[in-house]
């Protein structure tokens, strides 16, 4: 997954004196040649578009550029239509879907001009050719073009937007002002650390205005939690997937000390915020309480201190800049903050949110977040998701701004293919600590035995593996067993995993009921001294895993 080419794309104004002038460059490609540049004039039917957009499809509460008449529309749109002549049922050919697809091909015929489009398409060639995804990342350097909704770009009628992709094309905003992203923990389970702040749409009623908010935070938060926790669930036992665990800790109306408090000793990796939120110069403020806030550059600092990867904001406008006399602040919007200090990722609204929308999209990003999808491809299939409800021609689908840091490959859990192997070094951290030993051993007479050294074995048909099984239903990389290591001195019981990557799966016995056997496929479980394993058929012979010096 670290491995997906990437084109990376930035826009910026030339100068003041031309407002209309913007430079196209590549800053980053996977082949030599693709790195061009390219100079453009904003058209005026684009802004057009862009004007008719924000008439039909306004920004609630937030300022932005004078609403226009609806009479002044694209030459190829028709009038706004009445009451009684919408969109037909399902279809897209009514007024707003005519729009939305107008400013989609308009955003990427502008876009993919000349050298930019002869840059993608021998990037995405280059992709395909590795059976991976394109990762397509845009930098908006000019703070007036990041209200446009680039998610919504499309190369022609009839072809999805660029962020809906979840196999060809994975985009993402970026920004390349940025501190260096620190060294990322492995993960294998969402530790979600669930967030609500204050919400002053909550009315008062026969309990009195706190007790009202205090119960109505409880219950969402309550509906929250059990939906993200039902993300790591198990799947069917047809599904060839088994979802990581999420566990979740929820924070109602925290005082920033609280909210410190709890990140610094959680070791989460999601940072979910649900709450209102106000745009401001320093990364926008979040409300934790009515009476407390928190702004973006003070929740940068300690995000990046705790390695939290993925930061989730169900609040106003995290995505859009703060405005000054009418013109945007360069880098002022809370994604962009977080971002900027070494962030991983941000996940925030271009607009207000409803709480129907929001709970539709976040049921099926954590889902694909469970199954270990990097989280650009998660956001893809949730908007997917977004789309298929509530329309093509409403904007919900449009409202998630994913922005990802231009060093992090997007990857929250590590995929079974490439599943954290902690191995014991020879480092001075591991003074004082006592080295492990395990074995691998027949049953039959007499006994063969198969050492664990440098902590990790392999088993399977091909010979390449430490244990070589040419059973037919044994897979070529059948299994792995290795060391995890604790990190934690006073951990005298050393853990090992069994990785099972086969097509049958592994039978693993119990230790204290050796006539109990459980089938193990595709995923992790860990493993105690005296158990027995069957590799590819339970009617194999087993082998018995120890932990311990082998004899002799």
């Amino acid at each position: 997954m670290s491995d997906n080419p990437c084109l990376s794309l930035a826009i910026r104004r030339l100068t003041d004196l031309e407002p209309q002038h913007y430079a196209i460059w590549v800053l980053k490609a996977p082949y030599p040649g693709g790195y061009v540049h390219h100079n453009r004039q904003w058209t005026e039917l684009l802004t057009e578009t862009w004007h008719a957009w924000q008439n039909f499809f306004p920004l609630r509460g937030l300022p932005s550029v004078p609403q226009v008449s609806s009479a002044y529309m694209p030459p190829s749109l028709p009038a706004e239509p009445s009451p009684d002549t919408g969109t037909p049922a399902g279809g897209t050919t009514g007024y707003t879907g005519r729009l939305m697809q107008q400013l989609g091909v308009n955003l990427w015929q502008w876009l993919f001009d000349g050298p930019i489009q002869s840059s993608f398409n021998q990037s995405q060639g280059i992709a395909m050719g590795q059976r991976r995804s394109l990762r397509l990342r845009l930098e908006i350097r000019d703070p007036d073009l990041i209200t446009l909704p680039w998610e919504i770009m499309q190369a022609q009628p009839g072809r999805p937007a660029i962020s809906l992709s979840s196999q060809q094309v994975l985009f993402s905003r970026t920004t390349s002002d940025v501190d260096s992203l620190p060294p990322q923990r492995s993960e294998q389970a969402l530790r979600v650390l669930l967030v609500l702040g204050h919400n002053p749409e909550i009315k008062p009623d026969g309990l009195g205005v706190s007790n009202t908010r205090r119960l109505n935070l409880e219950q969402e938060a309550a509906s929250l939690a059990q939906l993200l926790k039902s993300a790591g669930e198990a799947e069917p036992q047809s599904s060839p997937v088994t979802p990581a665990a999420c566990q979740v800790v929820t924070l109602i109306e925290p005082s920033p000390a609280e909210l410190i408090t709890a990140l610094e000793t959680g070791g989460h990796n999601v940072l979910f915020y649900s709450g209102h939120g106000v745009t401001a110069p320093n990364g926008g403020l979040l409300f934790l309480r009515s009476d407390a806030t928190i702004n973006g550059t003070e929740l940068a600092q300690v995000l990046v201190r705790c390695q939290v990867k993925l930061a989730v904001f169900n609040a106003c406008w995290g995505a859009q800049p703060d405005q000054r006399d009418g013109e945007s602040i360069p880098r002022s919007s809370l994604a962009e903050v977080l971002i900027h200090h070494g962030v991983p990722a941000v996940l925030g609204m271009r607009d207000s949110i409803t709480d129907q929308e929001a709970i539709s999209f976040i049921q099926v990003f954590a889902q694909q977040l469970a199954r270990r999808s990097p989280i650009d491809e998660a956001v893809a299939i949730a908007r997917q998701n977004l789309l298929t409800l509530y329309r093509f021609t409403q904007p919900a689908w449009t409202l998630p701004v994913l922005y990802m840091h231009p060093e992090f490959n997007g990857e929250l859990i590590k995929p079974y293919t490439e599943g954290v192997t902690e191995i014991p070094d020879q480092s001075i951290s591991w003074l004082g600590r006592q080295m492990t030993h395990a074995y691998l051993r027949s049953l039959a007479v007499p006994a063969r035995i198969w050492s664990l050294r440098g902590g990790i074995m392999r088993v399977g048909r091909g010979d390449g593996n430490d244990v070589v099984l040419q059973q037919p239903e044994v897979s070529r990389e059948h299994a792995e067993i290795f060391y995890r290591d604790s990190a934690s001195v006073e951990d005298n019981e050393p853990t090992y995993m069994l990785r099972d990557k086969s097509r049958w799966g592994t039978w693993v016995s119990n230790p204290t009921s050796p006539e109990d056997w459980m089938i193990v496929h595709q995923r992790e479980v860990p493993l105690s001294s005296r158990t027995q394993l069957k590799f590819g058929n339970p009617r194999s012979q087993a082998l018995e895993f120890v932990i311990g010096v082998p004899p002799g």
